[in-house]
């Protein structure tokens, strides 16, 4: 590549790089050409994603609930790039805690607040001066939860949720630095997830009381099955990184976008029906009918 060629090159960052969308999207973006710099949570996985990409992938081991470990490597990458900023942000890392809103502890939702809203926050706000430098771009990875919560996701609901409102915010906010922020609203996504889900939903079952187990038992049940089929039949991590590179090159970027025909379906609905219809919807997503 010549030296012209570098001065060029694009650049993007994605939190979440070790695994699932985050590593897929790391990958083809190397391919294409982008500098890419990321987050993952362990050696294991940098050592993977810098074999399988030649080395053009450069990830750093960093919790986004850390501020001291983004803004270590908020620096790093701000650092590298100079004055020619950072091109895209793909903020991707997150979590999810699936359960009765009435059975899951404080601190779990806490956490995942802290995960999918105050993380997301830390990466974001650090990169703005990087951001504004190249008058970038901002990739949110959020879910069709955020405009349509589902029962027994109501911590990752609420967090995609925030998310959507704090996006209407950065755009507005951001507009006179040429700062551009799309929200990607993803539907069932088969990235590495699914087993995660399913361990997850199991230690909540496992823990339920047994008048908890009365109550919800049944339902969470079901919901736990609908959850694991949905997941499991979801876009691959090679088809969700696809759509999403088109997010990050789409001129001019759009201010919402769907992943996944199930999220174009879901948030149709949302425009179309009211909320009687929506409630007997989300009961007919989790397995429980007319429950």
């Amino acid at each position: 590549m010549s030296n012209t060629a570098e001065l060029h090159q694009p650049s993007v960052a994605i939190t979440g790089a070790g695994s699932g969308l985050g590593r897929a999207a790391a990958i083809k973006l190397a391919a294409k050409g982008y500098r890419v710099f990321g987050t993952a949570r362990s050696e294991q996985h940098v050592a993977d994603l810098r074999e399988v990409s030649g080395g053009k992938v450069t990830l750093t081991l960093a919790d986004i609930t850390d501020q001291h470990a983004v803004t270590a490597w908020v620096d790093q990458v701000s650092d590298e790039l100079g004055e020619r900023g950072l091109d895209v942000l793909i903020n991707n890392a997150g979590t999810l805690t699936p359960g009765p809103l009435e059975v899951i502890p404080l601190d779990d939702i806490r956490r995942e607040f802290e995960v999918n809203v105050f993380g997301g926050l830390a990466v974001i706000n650090g990169f703005l001066p990087a951001l504004r430098k190249s008058r970038g771009r901002i990739v949110q990875i959020g879910a069709v939860t955020g405009p349509f919560p589902a029962p027994f996701d109501g911590p990752s609901s609420a967090s995609k949720a925030a998310f959507e409102a704090l996006a209407d915010v950065y755009r507005a906010e951001l507009k006179p630095f040429g700062v551009m922020f799309v929200m990607a609203q993803a539907g069932n996504m088969r990235t590495g997830g699914p087993a995660k889900t399913a361990a997850a939903l199991k230690r909540l079952a496992d823990s339920m009381t047994g008048e908890q187990r009365a109550l919800y038992g049944d339902v969470f049940g079901k919901f736990s099955d609908a959850l694991n089929g949905m997941q499991n039949a979801g876009l691959s991590a090679e088809a969700s990184a696809d759509r999403v590179i088109e997010l990050v090159e789409q001129v001019p970027p759009p201010i919402r976008a769907a992943v996944g025909d199930d999220a174009e379906q879901i948030l149709r609905l949302v425009l179309e029906k009211s909320d009687t219809e929506l409630d007997a919807l989300r009961l007919q997503l989790i397995g429980a009918g007319d429950a």
